[in-house]
């Protein structure tokens, strides 16, 4: 048996809603801020909190346009996300 190194674990990942969103937008291309929101079942300010340390911690793209003269906010994983999701998953 190997030797199980509990400080390998991803602290950024560990949380509970973070985790949610990039175990989401690993099977979406892009989502928007509610359909983020609306999956993990959060409200505005948290899932806005923990977007913004995926997006900190380059995890998380974000691109701003205009629809329809309304701002929306699309999100989408990154291939260092995506990586950091692997090793997780894998530790785990």
């Amino acid at each position: 048996m190997t030797d199980y190194d509990h400080a390998a674990i991803d602290e950024l990942l560990h949380s509970r809603v973070r985790l949610a969103i990039v175990a989401f937008l690993a099977g979406a291309k892009t989502a928007d801020f509610s359909a983020v929101r609306d999956a993990i079942k959060t409200t505005d300010g948290n899932a806005s909190i923990h977007l913004r340390k995926l997006e900190d911690a380059g995890y998380v793209a974000v691109k701003k346009r205009f629809v329809a003269r309304r701002p929306q906010t699309l999100y989408s994983l990154t291939d260092r996300g995506r990586q950091a999701l692997l090793a997780y998953v894998a530790h785990l």
